[in-house]
């Protein structure tokens, strides 16, 4: 215990220390910043930046490097104006060229693009000034949109979330030496406090042609681009004022023919048509509190999941893509951390059928959302739904609530509470959880941490019940570090959210040692080491897992990576290594075994990109060689062919189950327009023994309102009978009331 005890230690003396850093060797948070002169002029939005509000706006230029060089200024330059009327921020932008007749990168014409593969511009608007959340809206040479939230300060590039959607305007053209682009995003689209004179905001460029991501505000290499962290002042001329009803109306009709087999019938189905409507709705109360509500959502439209080969004993999380619980989600979502979250909104809409063990979709009747800021500092989360009753598997109608709220302290802390609760209607049957985080994030983004206590309710009470931990982290240019150390009690049980297991303490961390060579094509590289220790009070060491690992990384994005891996476990229950119905391993046996991990990622601007990832070695009482990858080809604009695969030989002794795991998932995007989509997804998965197919079409016929056409079916892999199929069209139409 005395290693925990003196990690303990370093994190309370860490969070001690937090209110004394200073931006001294940091570009200075008062540094130059933009004043935004309003405008009584009518701005047509076409990329032809010709209005006399451009030519008088001051142009914010000297975009500094933040990869590859964070102390160089931007090869190309750019000019970015900012202007505001009434109903609409509007923003403008140049952006020349290092060389004549340069040609540019999109992956496809489709809206929120991402990555290394891309030219495009980017704003991010801190209307709040608490450098912990921000509005993301980005463009291309190309005209393509994308919009997305930051979280978390932006500490990593996971913090940025593009599923997010809203209504706004834009437009770009290319030009012999530059390309140009005009938005007009509507302050009902923003969250801020009306009266207000100033924000924070930055501007970010990615250069495909330089292998460059440049910011207004200056960004240390270490860093991901979107930290809140450095962000400059976005003054205003007059106070920034919401007038009118903020309200729109997002309704949907959606007939279909759903197909399922009878009695698992080789040829027997039973096929019938379907139709539903409903829609949601978005108040705004006020400039920064927004309600949102849902009557019998129908989220068939959502892009399914990348299925993955699961070779883990704990279920697999997969993120969250349904628009209505996205804004301000992080609020609710972000309690405890990674493997302990009290609250997981998909959850709700999902069941499991317990005749199958198979996760089923579960209609929502309704639901309402509440969620924003209070005033400067608090935010507020509150959320109410109701699931549907299924009678064939005795699934009672349940209701789902939970309450967050978030006091800003400090410079870019905060303590937020928790409360889930969630009841079947008309019996006893609850599940509750309160929880309690302090999030720590110093000015200069160097320390990010949190320290967390929570605690389950349900009609059997014990007092093994609670969960608490802290991690840090500690980022400075040459060296990084994470620490985690948390405890779970044994009957911690938090229904609404994730939970790997319990009953264990658990201490992990990471340190890495970063270099930065002069003259050469790497950018960085260096050592790190990782560690994962898991202890159960009445058995010991149960888990734990030591990585030597090497990281480098060149100035045309490619990525390479070797790991030495040391892995011990103590089976806590018979375990079938395979996930494929094997003869288990028993409980309390203990295996130690190495592998030899390598990766590697291509430069993404190429038209033919790939990632792969290779690892060999022992397994627990066997073997385990493992090939992963994604590969795609780009036909810049109209879209790419990619795919992502899996294959993991493992071999194990009589009597058990030796397998070949093959997972692939060819894909085809196609962007006939910047408004018209087609994506078809197959995925094999021998270990569940599936073929998925799904075909989605989506015309955006006007901002925000779509019409999609979605196929999915399902078969057995092994005789391609059909698990049941259905063919859904779905239009949604965005009322601005």
């Amino acid at each position: 215990m005395k290693p925990i005890l003196q990690v303990i230690s370093f994190i309370l003396l860490s969070i001690h220390g937090l209110r004394g850093q200073t931006f001294e060797s940091m570009q200075p948070l008062l540094d130059t910043g933009y004043f935004a002169r309003k405008t009584a002029e009518t701005i047509k939005i076409d990329g032809l930046i010709v209005e006399e509000t451009w030519k008088n706006a001051q142009k914010a230029t000297n975009f500094i490097q933040n990869f590859p060089v964070d102390s160089l200024m931007a090869s190309a330059k750019t000019q970015v104006m900012v202007s505001y009327d009434e109903k609409y921020l509007y923003v403008a932008a140049k952006l020349f060229n290092s060389v004549s007749n340069q040609s540019y990168v999109t992956p496809s014409l489709k809206r929120d693009f991402r990555g290394e593969a891309n030219d495009a511009i980017v704003i991010s608007i801190d209307p709040f000034m608490d450098r912990m959340n921000s509005f993301s809206f980005g463009i291309n040479p190309f005209g393509v949109q994308r919009e997305g939230l930051v979280v978390n300060g932006g500490v990593v590039s996971e913090d940025l979330s593009l599923s997010w959607d809203n209504k706004w305007f834009s437009e770009a053209k290319i030009f012999d030496d530059h390309w140009a682009m005009e938005m007009a995003i509507p302050l009902n689209t923003l969250r801020f406090r009306n009266g207000a004179k100033k924000w924070l905001v930055n501007f970010y460029r990615i250069d495909s042609h330089n292998a460059e991501r440049a910011g207004w505000a200056r960004i240390p290499n270490q860093y991901a681009m979107i930290s809140l962290a450095f962000s400059k002042p976005l003054e205003f001329e007059t106070p920034i004022v919401k007038k009118g009803p903020n309200i729109s109306l997002i309704p949907y009709l959606s007939p279909g023919i759903v197909s399922n087999p009878i009695n698992n019938g080789a040829n027997k189905f039973n096929t019938r048509s379907r139709f539903s409507y409903g829609g949601d709705a978005k108040i705004g109360l006020g400039s920064s509190l927004n309600l949102d509500l849902t009557f019998n959502p129908d989220f068939s439209q959502v892009e399914v999941d990348n299925q993955v080969t699961n070779l883990d004993r704990f279920e697999i999380l997969f993120p969250e893509k349904r628009q209505f619980f996205l804004e301000n989600g992080d609020l609710f979502a972000n309690f405890g951390i990674d493997g302990i979250r009290p609250f997981f909104s998909r959850r709700i809409g999902v069941t499991r059928d317990p005749s199958t063990g198979q996760n089923v979709q579960n209609s929502i009747d309704a639901g309402m959302r509440m969620s924003g800021k209070i005033g400067d500092d608090l935010r507020l989360g509150i959320l109410q739904m109701r699931t549907a009753a299924i009678d064939s598997i005795g699934q009672a109608a349940n209701d789902f609530s939970v309450v967050a709220l978030q006091q800003k302290v400090f410079t870019r802390s905060s303590i937020g509470v928790l409360f889930t609760n969630k009841e079947a209607v008309g019996n006893s049957d609850f599940n509750r959880v309160a929880g309690i985080d302090y999030n720590i994030a110093s000015k200069s983004n160097v320390w990010n941490g949190k320290l967390f206590y929570m605690m389950s309710f349900d009609p059997i009470k014990t007092s093994k019940d609670k969960a608490m931990g802290a991690s840090i982290v500690f980022n400075k240019r040459k060296f990084e570090s994470r620490q985690r150390l948390y405890t779970i009690g044994s009957e911690f049980n938090p229904e609404v959210g994730y939970l790997k297991r319990g009953g264990f303490l658990k201490y992990a961390g990471d340190a890495a040692w970063k270099m930065y060579p002069k003259n050469t094509g790497i950018n960085r590289h260096g050592p790190m080491l990782d560690y994962d220790f898991t202890l159960f009070p009445s058995k010991g060491l149960t888990d734990y897992d030591l990585n030597f690992i090497y990281n480098v990384l060149y100035k045309n994005y490619v990525t390479l990576l070797f790991r030495l891996r040391r892995d011990y476990t103590r089976l806590t229950e018979d375990f079938d290594p395979t996930n494929t119905g094997g003869v288990k391993l028993k409980a309390n046996q203990d295996f130690a075994y190495h592998s030899l991990i390598a990766s590697i990622v291509t430069d993404q601007r190429k038209k033919f990109a790939a990632k792969f990832q290779t690892r060999s070695g022992q397994y627990f009482n066997g073997s385990r060689l493992n090939l992963d990858g994604e590969m795609s080809y780009r036909i810049q604009p109209f879209g790419s062919i990619s795919s992502v695969f899996s294959f993991n030989r493992l071999r194990f002794p009589e009597p058990y189950k030796s397998v070949d795991l093959i997972l692939a998932g060819p894909k085809i995007d196609l962007t006939f327009s910047r408004s018209v989509f087609l994506s078809t997804l197959l995925q094999y998965n021998s270990q569940i023994n599936n073929v998925n197919m799904n075909i989605r079409f989506q015309w955006r016929f006007a901002p925000a309102s779509d019409i999609f056409l979605v196929y999915t079916d399902n078969y057995y892999a092994d005789s391609y009978r059909s698990k049941g199929s259905a063919l859904v069209l779905k239009a949604t139409y965005w009322f601005n009331l």
